[in-house]
């Protein structure tokens, strides 16, 4: 194993011996470490620049330069504590009134491409404005700064409490710190809590039942209750306008005037259900089960289901006298020994619907797409004026 000794370019002071392996990047970097700077070239004594490690003898002495050309340290331009003090020397700041006294070298090589280390790393270089005791003026807030200079110190984000993350992000953008920008972000990201999408349960949502006045109206627009079972509850003039009732158990809940438009009941089972004065406009209901449902009010209050999507529903045996599903789409659906009295079709699309046994009487179908549509056993007969499609 071969060992040298490390000085700072231009200087024979505070040299560091250390081992020699790998290639001539490790060596680099273990320079980097030791002294302080951005090692980039290493010299022999003599000013010879080296780029190859086997070049290298044990014992040698290497001189270590961020990139600059060689410095002898035995010249007479500069003594050599001038040159290595453009990385050792300590200099105070007066950050918003605030003083900060540091090293050249602590603002200059953690991140070297910062504002900061172009500021301080040559002397005077951006003609940076001193107050009457020397220290240098920068108009930032000293609080957001403090961890800041902590982190280019030993590298770790470390804010006191009370300190805005997003203050201390904003700062480091500003000086160009780049890699504690990216940890800052994230660290802020991950202090928010996660977005609960989870649905709500039946226990859940009983207890705001239980808590909410019954002449109160209550609002559950765009919750999500996909897959909870909410049977047999009294849901009257609840909205639920764009909620997730997908996959709900809703079997013999009372729905009366609630409002479910754009709701979301794929799959969902409400037989039984009280539906009286319901609004489902435009709702998706695809798949869903509503056998023995009770769509008419005695008030003359009427269901409205305009424009839904009721493909494939299992509609059997419901209560739907003056019933509105104009334009609502109820291919391949089941409504055997439905009561559709007086129910508005006008432009619904009934491929494929087994109407059998279904009391149309006063029902409007025109325009309505009848292809395939099944109506054996009719209660009363279908009148030509009542379909032109």
């Amino acid at each position: 194993m071969r060992r040298v000794t490390l000085f700072v370019n231009g200087t024979s002071k505070n040299g560091k011996v250390v081992a020699v392996y790998g290639t001539l990047s490790d060596l680099l970097s273990v320079a980097s470490n030791k002294l302080g700077i951005r090692a980039c070239n290493l010299y022999n004594g003599k000013g010879g620049l080296i780029d190859d490690i086997a070049l290298i003898r044990d014992d040698d002495v290497l001189y270590v330069s961020e990139g600059d050309a060689f410095i002898d340290p035995q010249s007479d331009g500069k003594t050599s504590d001038d040159i290595s003090g453009s990385h050792t020397d300590w200099l105070t700041l007066n950050i918003g009134g605030r003083l900060f006294t540091t090293t050249r070298s602590t603002l200059v090589s953690k991140e070297p491409d910062s504002m900061l280390a172009h500021m301080f790393r040559e002397t005077d270089v951006w003609g940076n404005k001193q107050d009457e005791r020397g220290a240098y003026l920068i108009d930032r807030s000293p609080e957001y700064f403090e961890p800041i200079l902590n982190y280019l110190r030993h590298g770790q984000i470390i804010v006191n409490e009370g300190i805005n993350l997003l203050g201390v992000l904003e700062e480091a953008r500003f000086f160009g710190i780049e890699q504690m920008a990216e940890q800052l972000e994230v660290a802020i990201k991950n202090s928010h809590p996660p977005e609960d999408h989870s649905p709500l349960s039946r226990k859940e949502f009983v207890r705001f039942l239980l808590a909410t006045p019954t002449k109160s109206e209550l609002r559950c627009q765009g919750l999500n209750f996909s897959g909870a079972d909410l049977s047999r509850l009294d849901l009257r003039y609840i909205n639920f306008k764009m909620a997730n009732l997908s996959r709900c158990n809703l079997t013999y809940a009372n729905l009366c005037c609630s409002n479910l438009e754009r709701a979301d009941l794929s799959g969902a089972n409400l037989d039984g259900a009280n539906l009286q004065g319901v609004k489902m406009l435009c709702s998706n209901a695809e798949g869903a089960s509503l056998k023995g449902c009770n769509f008419e009010d005695p008030s003359g209050l009427k269901a409205n289901l305009e424009g839904a999507n009721l493909k494939g529903v299992d509609m059997e045996g419901s209560q739907m006298t003056g019933i509105n599903l104009r334009v609502a789409t109820l291919k391949n659906a089941k409504l055997k020994n439905c009561n559709l009295r007086g129910a508005t079709l006008a432009g619904t699309d009934l491929e494929n619907c087994d109407l059998s046994g279904c009391d149309l009487q006063e029902a409007n179908l025109r325009g309505s797409n009848v292809k395939g549509a099944i109506f054996e056993e009719m209660l009363t007969p279908l009148h030509m004026s009542q379909s032109v499609r």
